[in-house]
């Protein structure tokens, strides 16, 4: 048995699951008393919770008091405590391949495949929140508390195959079992001499079935390690703790509920706004969310949230995650949340082949910007000044010309004309912080182009906004979308001239259908016009004319 075996092994035996080929750990005279001793000890104690679960189960008790359904914790779950381990547990321990109607994993040279059935990009109907925590925004649907216990308490009675562990999954007896991880995500970065590094602390808990789901989540958060030991308990480091407590279980078996089991009230017994959420029925076995997948929400302000997700896609774990992060920071304050995020844009200009400097000011010289930092830059005789530390900052006085052509950057001095090369790899900088550089261009390597670079940047904030609300865009460079090569023209003058025919055109008759026509008169370049009607009005289509 190699190592990896033997510590699942050992973790299922701590928790009364079968083994796999597990002969020696049950005839060891060493380890067998061990562990019965330890399941035992386990049992007397009534296999108490750790700190971060009794945290979010006296959050439940509090929320959920006097609700129809109550809703308990597994007091045993497979943890994972050490990275690498919900990896290990995704794929058979005899094979390569494994799966059910939620998933396929496959073990490949560089890692592992998981594709889940579902790959899931709507948000519609998802958000269910339950009433009796903080206000619900409206276009959200509530859950009233008695629905919410039920569907909480739902969650933790899968299907038994759900509960299958992949990796016992061929075994003549496999394990099934809860699998649980503990997360620290960041809220709060380090800044020295400010603030220390804050985290949450977030529990997942699937069935065995997804423990790939784990997999992902810990590659993007990290491990937060095992949540029985005092090193790991957050509420004894409070400097690096937000206060805040988080909960996550996947459960894709609630989508078989019934809106009447789970006590929704009858259409003609609902309210305005349950019949506009759909939390009511008017045919008994309706399901509850059309059978769609959905997550419902238990949060108030002292700082405890917790989800369920009636779902396995890996897109809504990765997004809950966050979206806690997001809780925590708002309670918390002097915090961005997680969708805040921007940019420093300094404007990069192509000058062509040959450029000469337009920009700096008369007043700004080579020898005050010496003055300022004289340890920095190192005088040259021809008027420029070196950098005595990063040899490919050159500083060089204002009004120079750069000529690829020439291979060299010029100025005029005291005594006349001087020069120095112009080189590859090297950034010259004009007095007033105009950088210029040489680069090649994209689809052609053997060519080559200046690149300005402005002083003066553009700050891009979004304080906050809503997933999708364009906060990544703003950090990217566009320059994949332009083509970058070489134009050819005979005639530049004539082929203008067939590009103003074109701005200018009619194109109200420009439909095959002759009642289409002589309605539209808006110009290409029209403001009401935006760039993707220009785009569809130039593209080819059967419902244009010939």
């Amino acid at each position: 048995m190699d190592a990896s075996t033997a510590a699942i092994n050992l973790r299922l035996a701590l928790i009364g699951q079968p083994m796999v080929d597990a002969d020696d750990f049950t005839s060891d005279t060493t380890i067998a008393p061990l562990l019965a001793r330890q399941r035992e000890m386990s049992r007397r104690l009534s296999d108490r919770l750790s700190p971060t679960d009794q945290r979010i189960q006296d959050f439940l008790d509090d929320y959920l008091a006097g609700a129809a359904a109550s809703v308990d914790l597994p007091r045993r779950t497979l943890v994972l405590d050490q990275p690498g381990l919900a990896r290990q547990l995704s794929l058979p321990v005899d094979a390569d391949e494994f799966s059910s109607d939620l998933l396929s994993s496959y073990r490949l040279v560089n890692g592992v495949l998981h594709n889940p059935a579902n790959d899931r990009r709507t948000t519609a109907g998802v958000f269910h929140i339950a009433e009796g925590g903080l206000p619900i925004p409206d276009d959200k649907i509530a859950v009233d508390r008695d629905v919410a216990s039920r569907i909480f308490a739902a969650a933790f009675t899968p299907p038994t195959d759900a509960l299958r562990l992949p990796w016992s999954s061929t075994s003549d007896r496999p394990a099934e079992c809860f699998v649980s991880l503990l997360l620290r995500p960041l809220v709060v970065p380090a800044v020295e001499g400010v603030t220390p590094d804050r985290s949450l602390e977030v529990r997942f808990i699937v069935p065995g079935g997804m423990v790939a789901n784990l997999d992902f989540v810990e590659s993007i958060f990290g491990n937060g390690g095992d949540p029985y030991l005092p090193e790991h308990d957050a509420s004894l480091d409070p400097e690096h703790w937000t206060g805040h407590t988080g909960l996550v279980v996947l459960a894709p078996h609630l989508v078989a509920l019934t809106k009447k089991e789970l006590g929704l009230p009858h259409v003609s017994e609902a309210t305005e706004r349950q019949k506009r959420d759909g939390q009511c029925w008017e045919s008994e076995d309706e399901r509850y969310n059309g059978g769609q997948a959905f997550k419902l929400c238990l949060r108030d302000a002292r700082g405890v949230i917790a989800t369920v997700i009636a779902d396995n896609y890996f897109g809504y774990c990765k997004k809950e995650v966050k979206t806690q992060i997001s809780y925590s920071a708002n309670l918390l304050g002097n915090a961005e949340e997680e969708h805040a995020g921007g940019a420093v844009v300094f404007p990069a200009y192509n000058l062509g082949r040959e450029w000469t400097d337009d920009r700096t000011p008369a007043s700004h010289t080579v020898a005050d910007v010496v003055a300022r930092d004289p340890e920095a830059w190192l005088p040259q005789r021809e008027g420029h000044a070196e950098h005595a530390e990063w040899d490919h900052l050159v500083l060089v006085p204002a009004g120079a010309s750069f000529s690829l052509g020439n291979r060299t950057v010029t100025w005029a001095g005291p005594d006349g004309e001087a020069s120095i090369p112009l080189s590859a790899g090297q950034t010259y900088l004009l007095p007033n912080g105009y950088r210029v550089h040489a680069k090649h261009r994209e689809t052609d390597r053997t060519q080559w182009h200046l690149v300005g670079t402005s002083p003066e940047p553009t700050h891009c904030h979004k304080p906050a906004t809503v997933s999708g609300g364009g906060k990544s865009e703003i950090s990217k460079s566009i320059l994949d979308a332009f083509q970058f090569g070489s134009i050819w023209v005979s005639n530049l003058t004539e082929d203008m001239d067939h590009v103003q025919r074109l701005v200018d055109g009619d194109y109200s008759h420009r439909f095959a259908d002759p009642d289409r026509n002589g309605r539209d008169h808006r110009p290409i370049l029209s403001p009401e016009r935006s760039l993707g009607s220009v785009i569809k009005l130039m593209t080819p289509s059967p419902s244009f004319s010939d």
